[in-house]
């Protein structure tokens, strides 16, 4: 799957069958539904579902919450825009297994 065509499935009401969680939390961010894509980061206990919670503390504006996710992922706040980073994470994980 490209990122244009992750971005397409944002047009159904769920996440295409088979998704794995990471990808799903970034599913659901991208239709603005912040409490259930951070209910599905927070389960994932490994330094990329850190960056994923990272991420999503950054778009919910708790910075300081982000920064400390962001160091347990290993990783730094990007100084780029929320939907930058999330088209970033989105196209790492179609790309990489997880």
């Amino acid at each position: 799957m490209t990122l244009e065509q992750f971005k397409e499935t944002l047009l159904d009401d769920h996440p295409p069958a088979g998704m794995q969680d990471l990808l799903k939390s970034l599913w659901f961010q991208g239709k603005n539904n912040w409490d259930q894509a951070h209910n599905i980061a927070q389960t994932i206990p490994t330094p990329k579902g850190s960056w994923v919670h990272a991420f999503l503390h950054r778009v919910e504006g708790d910075t300081g919450n982000a920064g400390y996710w962001y160091s347990r992922a290993g990783k730094k706040m990007p100084p780029y825009s929320t939907n930058q980073e999330w088209e970033e994470l989105v196209q790492y994980f179609l790309t990489r297994p997880v």
